[in-house]
C-alpha cells in the first residue's frame, strides 16, 4: 500500500481535534456535528517558543509537544485522536492524468510509477497518497488524480509531537486542502456555486500562502515570505517590547500612542504590496481564472484596516475569512476568546472536518 499523507477515508466517526502546528503558535481546534451544520467543541491558540518550528516544519519536538500539552489543558478536550497537515516546501503536489478504466489497485501501481517524474526524492524517503478528482474536463476517458508527497521525516515529526502530547495521529493532511475543506462552510453559507473561484491568503507568522479554490479544490498554491511576525517584530523594535509583550494586538490591548501612524499604516501597506505581488504570480499562472473575492485567514489576518485597506488597492472585494461564523458553540467554549482567534483557526477547522469524512 501506498503509505498516506492524507487519510481520505476519515476516521468512523471518532472526534478528530484539528491541530495546525505553526512557526508562532498552535491551534487546535473541536467540531461536534450539530443538526446539518456543526459545533465548536473545543479551541485553543498557544505560543510556541522559539525555534520550535522553523518554515513550517517542526525542528524540536520536545518544545513542541509541551506547547501543544498546554493547548490541550486550556481546550478542555477530551478527544485523543487528531488530523494535522503538511505545507510550503515539505509537500509536493501534482495533477496527473490516467485511463479511466483503472480499478484502484491499478490505479495505486501506477501512481508508484508516475510519482518519480515529479518527486526529486527517493521513493523510500517519501510518504505518498492520491485522491481521485473525477474525470478529466478535456478527456472523459482519463481521469484527474491529485498526487500528493510529503518527505517522510516531516510526517514522523508531526506524529512524534502527537505522541508526546497524547494524542494519536489519524489524518495527516496537505495545508491547501484543509483550507479548501474549511471554506466549504464558508461556501455554503454565502452561497457561493462551486464553479466560482476565491482566493485565500493565508497569513501565518512568517510564511503567507496564496491559495486559488475552485469549490473545495485548490488550483494553486503558492508561499510568499511575509506574515504576522514583521509587525511583532517592529513593535519589539520601536517601543522596546519582548515578543509577548508586542503582541498586544492579538489580545485587543490599547496600541502604544502614534501606533496606527508609525507602525501600522506601514505594515498594512507593505502587506498590500506583498498581496498584489502574489495576485500578480497567480495572474501568470497556467491555472489563472479570475477571482471573486479574496480572503485573508491566519493570525495577521484580523490586523485592524487590512481587508479594507487589500480590496480598495487591489481592486478587488476582500474579507477576512471566518468558516466558524454562525456556528453553534459549546457551552464551556470562551465567545469572547474564540472571536479573537476566528481567522486563525481556519487551517485547524479543515482539520477538524476530516472527522466527519464519509463518516
Amino acid at each position: 500500500m501506498i503509505e498516506a499523507i492524507k487519510n481520505l477515508l476519515g476516521t468512523g466517526g471518532k472526534p478528530l481535534i484539528g491541530v495546525d502546528i505553526g512557526s508562532g503558535s498552535i491551534k487546535l481546534l473541536q467540531l461536534a456535528s450539530s443538526g446539518s451544520s456543526f459545533r465548536v467543541e473545543a479551541f485553543a491558540v498557544e505560543p510556541v517558543p522559539e525555534g520550535a518550528v522553523a518554515e513550517g516544519n517542526v525542528a524540536d519536538p520536545e518544545k513542541a509537544a509541551e506547547a501543544l500539552k498546554r493547548a490541550i489543558k486550556i481546550s478542555g478536550t477530551k478527544a485523543k485522536h487528531c488530523a494535522m497537515m503538511v505545507s510550503g516546501s515539505a509537500v509536493i503536489t501534482k495533477v496527473i492524468n490516467l485511463p479511466a478504466d483503472l480499478s484502484e489497485e491499478e490505479i495505486e501501481g501506477q501512481i508508484e510509477v508516475e510519482a518519480g517524474q515529479y518527486i526529486p526524492y527517493p521513493r523510500e524517503e517519501v510518504s505518498l497518497d492520491f485522491e481521485v478528482l473525477g474525470p478529466s474536463p478535456r478527456n472523459a476517458d482519463l481521469l484527474e488524480i491529485m498526487l500528493a508527497a510529503s518527505k517522510t521525516e516531516h510526517v514522523e515529526m508531526r506524529r512524534a509531537v502527537a505522541d508526546m502530547a497524547g494524542l494519536t495521529v489519524k489524518v495527516v493532511d496537505v495545508e491547501a486542502f484543509a483550507i479548501g475543506n474549511a471554506f466549504d462552510l464558508v461556501r455554503k453559507r454565502e452561497g457561493i456555486s462551486d464553479s466560482e473561484t476565491v482566493g485565500v491568503m493565508n497569513m501565518g507568522s512568517e510564511v503567507s500562502t496564496m491559495i486559488v479554490l475552485r469549490g473545495s479544490r485548490a488550483t494553486y498554491n503558492r508561499e510568499h515570505s511575509f506574515g504576522g511576525q514583521q509587525l511583532i517584530a517592529e513593535c519589539m523594535r520601536r517601543y522596546g517590547m519582548d515578543a509577548n509583550e508586542a503582541a498586544f494586538l492579538q489580545r485587543g490591548e490599547e496600541p502604544p500612542a502614534g501606533f496606527e501612524d508609525e507602525v501600522l499604516e506601514p505594515y498594512r501597506q507593505n502587506v498590500i504590496q506583498q498581496i498584489s505581488r502574489a495576485l500578480q504570480f497567480y495572474s501568470s499562472s497556467s491555472d489563472y481564472s479570475a477571482i471573486a473575492t479574496l480572503y485573508l485567514t491566519g493570525g495577521a489576518a484580523a490586523t485592524p484596516g487590512l481587508a479594507e485597506a487589500v480590496g480598495n488597492e487591489v481592486g478587488i472585494s476582500c474579507e477576512i475569512g471566518d468558516p466558524l461564523k454562525g456556528l453553534r458553540l459549546s457551552p464551556k467554549v470562551n465567545a469572547r476568546a474564540l472571536d479573537k482567534h476566528r481567522s486563525a483557526l481556519t487551517t485547524a477547522c479543515g482539520l477538524a472536518l476530516r472527522g466527519f469524512d464519509n463518516g
